[in-house]
């Protein structure tokens, strides 16, 4: 009787553990990593915005 219990909490562990893993390598990763790229690049925009874009100084002519 014990050996039936085991194997069906096993087999109920190893389902949730499935869940977990294709909820985060599905869901949660992929909003992470397009939150910190966007992220990156609205600060890159935001300090450009103030302080102008790269590249070599205007020289007067």
């Amino acid at each position: 009787m014990s050996t039936e219990t085991e194997t069906a909490t096993k087999s109920q562990d190893r389902r949730r553990e499935i869940f977990a893993f294709i909820f985060l390598a599905i869901l949660i990763w992929p909003v992470i990593a397009v939150g910190v790229v966007s992220g990156t690049g609205f600060v890159i925009w935001m300090y450009q915005s103030i302080t102008g874009p790269p590249g070599p100084p205007d020289y007067p002519v």
